[in-house]
């Protein structure tokens, strides 16, 4: 049974699934679907086009799938996805698509975290079990992959990419994209090391992350160029789901992946 405030606002077209909350004051728009076991709390609100998970919690003053902050958008029709799970908090803000993009779709994965402030902007791409920490934005079409991490007042660049397991450090410009399983800080934005801890919380052997190291040590620091690197390294590394997952991704980089440290370089 659902608990609905008589002072929440809820479109008699709003599909709510079962156990669904809504607090005082809180807004849910036409063309929504809230799955089974989510919370929409005081003041929080959700426009139209926007379809959200199972037991996920949209704390007060969040504002899901407002139109995007895009002068190619024309009014069309386009949508904000949320997967299972999350935890939307204070204060963010999740636009929605725009079909300039070829997408017209803005998306959260499963077990992610967005924290209060956070700005995800139209058309991202965000994954499963990310950590958006307050106050980043994220411009438009920003992808992040499974597992990563985006430390507090960071922004994007649109079109930038943050690779699956990666860990990027507070206040950073990521302009250039984040390869999977790294550590990224500094300013610029630099390559740092491997995601140690993270990948050891999340089950990686120590031979693992060790491999891992060893690919990004021919990246960074043998001397050689990107393109030169990956071709060393699938010839003379064994075919691995990671090893495969990091060439995949730099081969794909349209903006090109973030540098060495400056005293390394």
């Amino acid at each position: 049974m659902n608990k609905i405030h008589p002072l929440a606002s809820v479109h008699p077209n709003a599909k709510l699934g079962d156990n669904v909350e809504v607090g005082p004051y809180a807004f849910i728009d036409d063309n929504v679907t809230i799955g089974d076991g989510c919370v929409i709390m005081p003041h929080a609100v959700v426009f139209n086009h926007v379809k959200m998970g199972k037991n996920c919690t949209v704390y007060p003053g969040a504002v899901v799938g407002a139109i995007p902050q895009d002068l190619k958008f024309e009014g069309e029709e386009s949508w904000v996805e949320i997967g299972d799970r999350v935890n939307i908090r204070e204060c963010a803000t999740i636009n929605r698509g725009t079909k300039a993009s070829g997408k017209a779709v803005t998306k959260i994965g499963s077990d992610t975290l967005v924290m209060s402030y956070v700005h995800v902007a139209h058309d991202c791409c965000i994954g499963n079990h990310c950590i958006l920490v307050s106050y980043t934005g994220l411009a438009g079409e920003t992808d992040v992959d499974d597992w990563a991490t985006i430390g507090g007042k960071s922004g994007s660049h649109q079109f930038s990419h943050i690779g699956a397991h990666a860990f990027v450090g507070a206040v950073s410009r990521i302009s250039k994209d984040v390869p999977p399983y790294v550590l990224a800080g500094r300013e610029p934005l630099s390559f740092e090391g491997v995601n140690r801890v993270g990948l050891s919380r999340r089950g990686f052997s120590e031979e693992k992350i060790n491999e891992i190291k060893d690919i990004y040590e021919t990246i960074y620091f043998k001397g050689m160029n990107v393109s030169q690197a990956l071709e060393y390294i699938e010839a003379n590394f064994p075919a691995t789901e990671e090893r495969d997952t990091i060439l995949r991704f730099i081969k794909g980089s349209d903006r090109g992946i973030i540098s060495k440290p400056r005293e390394r370089r």
